[in-house]
């Protein structure tokens, strides 16, 4: 039987989520692509498990995570039917939905139907009674946002879930968000959007900026531009990453000399902070206080190890930040 690391939460960083009761880990995990039906019980098993070791306290799920559809909440109530649920009140669960999930007018984006429907088969799959944070996955252009909002509290007042977000808002629409569903006595938890040193719309956008007004904190995904800010593909494309065809999400032709040669010259910033280039990327996200948490993917276990050992150095000196701005923007 499973048992947790005792020291788990001795090393981990935990920041407050906007103005809420909530702490994140600085690190949370992404079950998008590596969780699903396709890959080894036991292989995300050793991750999930391997991640609540490191004090990682937050799993972030959706309803058409997988492939197929569904089976990473499927495989995430596996694991926490096994081995996790002595552990359940230690632990932030989320899901979301509004990319299509089944076939017909009500299996995606933002209407009440969907999001009530998706929220009960997603507590289906992963064996729960609530998630800890539900979220609208995408801005809908066709729902009116007061209907899409009150999916979101209604959830809250059927005890389904304890806080809601939402993910790929703009600045605008997410400060009508908030201020609807602060019109319905909910305060929005948290906001996620991308965001990476090569994707950086949130600065650009103002939404760092309202995220502060309402106090609504941000957990940003992608903070490693999936993969392009490691040394992955310092030497060509590998046979088994992303970009060789292992995910339609990251296609040969993102894989640039640009930023291969950007990577290669933050590498060396890096090297003289005593870090690996994804521990730096991720330390740099963190730079903004609006940003509470990051989720990584990982196909392994030592891949959240490296990542987690970004704790060890947080902070950057006015001279580093510099000399990250004068590559990102050459």
């Amino acid at each position: 039987m499973y048992q947790a690391n005792e020291s788990r939460y001795d090393d981990m960083v935990y920041n407050r989520c906007g103005r809420s009761g909530i702490r994140l880990p600085f690190i949370s995990l992404g079950l998008w692509h590596n969780f699903g039906g396709e890959v080894p019980l036991e292989k995300a098993r050793e991750m999930v498990c391997g991640a609540f070791d490191m004090g990682i306290t937050h799993f972030d799920l959706a309803n058409n995570y997988g492939p197929p559809a569904g089976s990473a909440e499927e495989t995430f109530g596996t694991i926490l039917k096994k081995d996790l649920m002595p552990y359940r009140d230690e632990i932030i669960v989320s899901s979301k939905a509004g990319y299509y999930m089944w076939p017909g007018p009500y299996g995606e984006w933002g209407s009440k139907k969907n999001l009530i429907a998706s929220c009960d088969q997603s507590l289906k799959r992963m064996g729960l009674d609530y998630v800890d944070i539900f979220y609208h996955h995408r801005p809908d252009p066709d729902t009116p946002l007061e209907e899409t909002m009150d999916a979101l509290a209604t959830l809250v007042r059927q005890g389904k879930a304890l806080y809601v977000g939402i993910s790929n808002y703009k600045a605008k629409d997410a400060k009508r968000a908030f201020e609807i569903l602060e019109g319905m006595g909910i305060h929005c938890l948290i906001h996620q959007p991308s965001y990476s040193m090569f994707n950086r719309w949130i600065e650009e956008d103002g939404l760092l900026d309202v995220l502060e007004e309402k106090g609504v904190g941000a957990i940003c995904f992608s903070p490693l531009a999936q993969g392009l800010l490691t040394s992955r593909y310092f030497d060509g494309i590998p046979a088994d990453s992303r970009a060789a065809g292992t995910s339609k999400f990251l296609s040969p032709d993102r894989v640039t000399a640009d930023k291969v040669e950007k990577a290669k010259k933050l590498n060396e910033i890096a090297a003289a902070r005593g870090q690996s280039l994804s521990q730096m990327a991720l330390a740099w996200c963190l730079r903004h206080k609006q940003v509470t948490s990051l989720i990584i993917g990982a196909s392994k276990l030592s891949q959240i190890e490296e990542n987690v050992g970004a704790a060890k150095n947080l902070t950057f000196t006015a001279e580093e930040l510099a000399a990250i701005e004068a590559i990102l923007q050459d």
